[in-house]
Order: structure tokens, then C-alpha cells, then sequence
């Protein structure tokens, strides 16, 4: 591999509940000549998540004691509070107006993976049930539609512990190892690895954030340059706790 190239994906409408997404995809992808081959899709949570109806409206969220306790602390809308507080399965940290919580995936991110941007006002948008599901479910709808061979990535923009700024992650995926373990070969000068293990999922997702901006209204990107090896799910990769230095 020499050569990678991202194609942002343009003309997707926007995604409601129930809508198919490789219809959405593929004919976006049709309109302006590319063909969906040998390469990674990566596409945002925001719009899987829309197409799975994992929406809730505010308006019908009770806040709870707690919620409204925080809420109040961090100057935030209690209903958004409560949602977060029902997404998380353990709290990591709280602290300045910042909720760091384990989802019941086994994410560690901001609020629980429960977002309000680039959604109808007074609405919350959740992370979807299985991501590495969904991202199977959207290949082999692909699939039926001619594409591939091909993988696809479900990415989420992820907050870094350690430094400023935010990255695109891999939340599921399809059609490709996760990891790329490279222990047992050798490194260009032919020195043995003995730890390397690259984050193939994440280095895709990240790749495609470029594109992605929240700003930019492209949810769906295409990586030609990467042929997908292998299989995998993204929960596959989360660290045990017994592992993790830092629990």
C-alpha cells in the first residue's frame, strides 16, 4: 500500500428513522461515479443511529433528582442530564462540566456517546445498540446491491484523555480486522516486533474525520488504497479491566 485517497461521499439526505441506508449510500455513491470496490466505507454514527431510531425527544424525558442536581451544578439542560445518566453503566470521571462515562458497550467517552448536535431541536441522539452490528447489517445490504468486495467502519468523534482535541474512532466494523497484529514479523530493519498491534478500525475512522466535520454535512466517506484483511468486531478490541492500568 502506497497510495491512500478519501472521496466524501456528497448528496446523502438527511437520514429518519427507518430509512434505508444503503439505498441512501448507493445511489450517492452512484450519482457521482464511484464504485463501492476493494476499499472502506466509513460512515458516522449520527446517521446510523437516525436510520435505527435511536432518538429521544427531550420533551418526554423526566429528570430525576440527580440529574437535576448536576444539571444545575454543570449549568446544563437537566433532560440531557437524565439521558446521559441512563446511558452510562459506570461513571469515570466528573469534573469540570464534563461527564467521562463507560457506556454498556464498554466505551469510555463524554456523556455517554449521547449527542445533541446535527439533530432536530430537543433531541438526543443515542449510540446505536451494537455498532458492529449495524455495520454488518449495512454491508450485506450493500452487498445485495453489487457493491463490494468492500468493509465498512462505524466511527464517533471521541475526546482524548491526556490531550486536547477530538478524533474519530471506530465504533463497529465489517469486513475487516480491527487490529492488524504485526508481532512476529520484523520492523524495515528486520528487528523482531514483539508488542506491535495496529489499530486499522481507528486509523480508517480518524482518516475519514478529515471529511467528516460536523460542519461539512458528509456522513459517509470512501477509502480507496486499503484492502480490507480479515474479520472482526470493534468490541472485540475494548481492554479487559484486569489489563486496563488505569481503572
Amino acid at each position: 500500500m502506497r497510495r491512500v485517497s478519501l472521496t466524501a461521499i456528497e448528496g446523502i439526505p438527511a437520514v429518519r428513522p427507518g430509512d434505508d441506508l444503503a439505498t441512501q449510500i448507493g445511489d450517492a455513491a452512484d450519482a457521482q461515479g464511484l464504485a463501492l470496490a476493494n476499499g472502506v466505507l466509513v460512515v458516522c454514527q449520527k446517521i446510523v443511529s437516525k436510520a435505527e431510531g435511536r432518538l429521544v425527544a427531550l420533551a418526554d424525558v423526566e429528570p430525576s433528582q440527580e440529574a437535576r442536581r448536576v444539571a444545575e451544578q454543570d449549568d446544563k439542560d437537566p433532560r440531557h442530564v437524565e439521558v446521559v445518566m441512563r446511558e452510562t453503566a459506570r461513571v469515570v470521571r466528573h469534573g469540570h462540566r464534563t461527564w467521562i462515562a463507560e457506556t454498556r458497550h464498554g466505551f469510555v467517552c463524554a456523556n455517554a456517546g449521547v449527542d445533541l448536535s446535527n439533530a432536530d431541536a430537543d433531541t438526543a441522539v443515542l449510540l446505536p445498540v451494537d455498532p458492529d452490528a449495524s455495520a454488518r447489517a449495512l454491508l450485506d445490504e450493500l452487498a445485495k446491491r453489487g457493491a463490494g468486495p468492500l468493509a465498512v467502519v462505524v466511527s464517533d468523534t471521541f475526546g482524548r484523555p491526556w490531550r486536547e482535541g477530538l478524533v474519530d474512532v471506530a465504533l463497529g466494523c465489517a469486513g475487516i480486522a480491527p487490529i492488524e497484529d504485526l508481532r512476529g514479523g520484523t520492523d524495515w530493519v528486520g528487528r523482531p516486533l514483539e508488542v506491535t498491534a495496529t489499530a486499522t478500525a481507528d486509523q480508517l475512522a480518524a482518516a475519514a474525520g478529515l471529511l467528516m466535520r460536523k460542519d461539512a454535512g458528509i456522513p459517509a466517506v470512501w477509502v480507496d488504497g486499503v484492502t480490507p484483511k480479515g474479520d472482526g468486531a470493534v468490541r472485540d478490541t475494548l481492554r479487559e479491566s484486569s489489563t486496563d492500568l488505569f481503572r
